[in-house]
C-alpha cells in the first residue's frame, strides 16, 4: 500500500484524514511538528505524497515543501490559507495541488489519485481474481483465458472495486470518483455497470451489494 506523510498540526483534522486514508486503502504516517518532521526525513524518505499543512510549529510549510521535493516526494497542500498569494506561492514553488479547508474527503482522494498517477505511481500489474485477469497496462480481461469485452466505464468501476476491495463503497462515491466530484447524475447509473461487470465475469459473489448503501468487492488478500 501506498505511504502517505499526513503533516498537520491540528490533532483532530490529522486523525480524521488519517482514519479516511486508512478506509481508502492507504497507509498513513501522521506528522504535527514541521521541525520534527524535518529531522525524520533525513532518515526516511520512503513515501508515495505528502499531504502538508503551511502553518505548522517549528518550521512551515513552505520551507518543508523545499526539503520534500529534494526527497522527490509529491505534496498536496491541505490549509486554511485561501488567499491568491499563498496559493500562487505554493503552486509555483513546487507543490502538485493546493486545497483549501473544509474540504471534502472524496475531492482529497480524487486529487491524490491524480497526483500520484501524474508523479509516476507504480508500474502497471496483472491482477488475478478467481479465474479472471486483469492487465492494467493493456486496459484489458480475461476470464478463462478467454479476453472479455469491456466498455470503458465497466473497466473504470472494476479497478475501483480493485482499488477499495474489501471496502463498502456507497453509489455516490462510486460515481464521483468515475465521473467527477460534482457529478450531479443518477446515482442508480452505477447499478448497469455493476450488473454488467457481475454477468460478464461471474462476479455475482465477488461484487456484494449492501442493502441501502452501496457495493463491496470480496477478495481474499
Amino acid at each position: 500500500m501506498k505511504k502517505i506523510l499526513v503533516i498537520e498540526d491540528e490533532i483532530a483534522i490529522n486523525d480524521l484524514i488519517c482514519m479516511n486514508l486508512e478506509i481508502a486503502g492507504y497507509t498513513p504516517v501522521p506528522f504535527f511538528d514541521g521541525a520534527e518532521f524535518d529531522l525524520h526525513l533525513k532518515e526516511n524518505d520512503s513515501y508515495d505524497l505528502a499531504l502538508l499543512d503551511i502553518m505548522l510549529p517549528g518550521k512551515d510549510g513552505f520551507e518543508l515543501l523545499k526539503e520534500l521535493k529534494a526527497h522527490k516526494i509529491p505534496v498536496i497542500y491541505l490549509t486554511a490559507k485561501g488567499d491568491l498569494p499563498s496559493k500562487v506561492k505554493g503552486l509555483k514553488s513546487g507543490a502538485e495541488d493546493y486545497i483549501v479547508k473544509p474540504f471534502e474527503m472524496l475531492e482529497l482522494l480524487v486529487r491524490m489519485d491524480n497526483v500520484l498517477k501524474r508523479c509516476g505511481g507504480r508500474e502497471p500489474e496483472e491482477i488475478h481474481i478467481k479465474d479472471v485477469v486483469i492487465d492494467e497496462k493493456k486496459r484489458t480481461v480475461s476470464k478463462g483465458g478467454a479476453v472479455i469485452p469491456m466498455q470503458p466505464m465497466e473497466y473504470d468501476c472494476l479497478m475501483a472495486f480493485w482499488k477499495y476491495r474489501n471496502r463498502v463503497m456507497t453509489r455516490e462515491f462510486l460515481l464521483n470518483l468515475l465521473w467527477g466530484v460534482n457529478f450531479e447524475g443518477e446515482s442508480r447509473t452505477i447499478d448497469v455497470h455493476v450488473a454488467n461487470i457481475r454477468k460478464k465475469l461471474d462476479f455475482f459473489d465477488v461484487i456484494i451489494t449492501v442493502p441501502r448503501v452501496g457495493y463491496r468487492m470480496e477478495v481474499s488478500e
